[in-house]
């Protein structure tokens, strides 16, 4: 039986080409259209706007980068694109930022919840915000939200020792 071909990596920092599929059901939707989405629909939501120079200087790319995907973006249906009228988030692309937020927010309660520091959090969050699945997402929410609920439990996992140390 032949190898199914693995994914390409994702690399959106970097402006390369990326095709890993993120872990979650929008149709076909990598780990680069993602961190794409997520940073136009920040940008609007604080400044109103989200300009190509915007999203190259958020995501730390460069400008011609950041112009072929707003246009690969937009012909896939989730962002609006008029060249020197900019741009915004369809439904389709809202629905997408949304959810990657949620992960985003939920993963960073969660780190926090366990004492981790700011830095450790955001380096682990961007690790992983991709990979975890409906199924965990859904768990860890619910564990967010009932350590918010139940304090004396939270802090009784935090000052649990690790096992075998």
């Amino acid at each position: 039986m032949a190898k199914a071909a693995s994914p390409k990596k994702s690399s959106p920092r970097n402006g390369s080409p990326s095709r890993r599929l993120s872990a979650h059901a929008h149709s076909g939707i990598t780990e680069s259209n993602e961190d794409y989405l997520e940073t136009i629909q920040n940008l609007i939501e604080t400044k109103g706007y989200a300009r190509v120079s915007d999203i190259a200087d958020a995501l730390g790319l460069t400008r011609p980068s950041v112009s072929i995907m707003v246009k690969r973006l937009g012909a896939q249906g989730y962002l609006k694109y008029e060249r020197y009228r900019g741009l915004t988030v369809t439904a389709k692309g809202r629905r997408v930022a949304r959810d990657i937020q949620h992960r985003h927010d939920t993963l960073s309660a969660f780190f926090g919840q366990l004492g981790l520091p700011k830095k450790e959090i955001n380096l682990n969050v961007e690790g992983i915000e991709h990979h975890v699945t409906p199924a965990l997402l859904n768990r860890l929410t619910a564990l967010v939200g009932y350590w918010e609920r139940n304090p004396a439990k939270l802090r009784a996992v935090r000052q649990a020792k690790p096992a075998g140390r």
